[in-house]
């Protein structure tokens, strides 16, 4: 089972999420301990082990070390915005 790994910033911006969003988000992060790469997960070009999962029109970006069983999640956003 990995631990999966929340910072300040990615707690504050659950406050700019919609509610109508944020339950899903939340579930999907907890499911991350169990399987960090889902079915529909998708490794971001150009980086060793970042991976990205849809939540309706969100994006959550994360990283997975599996030497030491760590998913620490990097960015959730917007979809027009989760990139730049």
């Amino acid at each position: 089972m990995y631990k999966v790994i929340l910072n300040k910033q990615i707690l504050k911006s659950f406050d700019k999420i919609p509610v109508i969003y944020l339950s899903g988000i939340k579930k999907s992060i907890n499911d991350l301990a169990k399987n960090p790469r889902p079915f529909g997960c998708t490794k971001l070009s150009g980086s060793e082990n970042h991976y990205r999962i849809r939540i309706g029109i969100y994006r959550v970006i994360y990283s997975i070390k599996d030497d030491i069983l760590t998913v620490e999640v990097i960015k959730i956003d917007h979809r027009k915005n989760v990139y730049r």
